[in-house]
């Protein structure tokens, strides 16, 4: 299968920086400096993951969270490259595996407008790297690629469906075209895919709350930007 690119414009990329405290912020060309998507949906797991640590302990914890990273970026590259019909070339055989699990939803994807392309939004103060613009099943789409090590529901990936709702109404105000479909593809390690389909408009009052709760967040305990 070959896949088709159809970008509707050209879009600058964007300047990334880093706190100290590990925060990723990104430069528009307006030189204004808005917090990626991921860590302003994220702040609300924050605590959790805290916890998690404490209880299993930083060395534990850290051997997972590089396992879980790695493998979630070898996946996510394999995504890259066969939605930009190269090579697959040399990858770790686990995250191969959960490649070869989420190939057929792939499949499913065509008319690609963009593909790790930075967005951003003046309205939402964001922006961030979305995986994928495009349609899937013939319907445009904000598209989000995921791994996991055990099978999520709705309820467990909310954050996910604000991500994606973040990065279709970037993509509107930049290109003036209404995103109404959200896919989140997941690879679970030794099970078979997830996908979730869901409608943007369900998912902007979650993102907006997160978007508030990060802000009360920050301003109450970093005084930073």
């Amino acid at each position: 299968m070959t896949f088709v690119f159809c970008p509707p414009k050209e879009l600058p990329d964007l300047k990334s920086v880093t706190a100290p405290d590990g925060t990723r912020y990104y430069v528009t060309p307006d030189g204004d400096k808005f917090p990626s998507v991921t860590t302003v949906v994220g702040a609300q797991k924050k605590e959790a993951i805290l916890e998690w640590r404490r209880r299993v302990g930083e060395e534990e914890a850290n051997r997972v969270s590089r396992r879980a990273t790695s493998r979630g970026t070898n996946v996510h590259t394999l995504c890259e490259r066969y939605l930009n019909n190269e090579p697959s070339g040399v990858i770790m055989p686990d995250a191969l595996e959960m490649f070869n699990s989420i190939k057929p939803l792939l499949n499913r994807i065509n008319n690609i407008h963009y593909q790790e392309v930075a967005l951003w939004s003046k309205r939402m103060q964001l922006a961030g790297r979305v995986d994928c613009i495009g349609e899937f099943d013939g319907v445009l789409s904000s598209i989000d690629f995921k791994t996991s090590k055990k099978i999520k529901s709705e309820e467990d990936i909310q954050d996910y469906f604000w991500q994606t709702t973040a990065y279709a109404l970037m993509y509107e105000e930049l290109v003036g075209i209404p995103i109404n479909q959200l896919v989140v593809i997941v690879a679970v390690e030794n099970e078979k895919p997830l996908l979730f389909i869901q409608k943007t408009k369900d998912h902007i009052d979650g993102l907006v709350g997160a978007i508030r709760y990060y802000k009360h967040f920050v301003n109450g305990n970093y005084n930073r930007v």
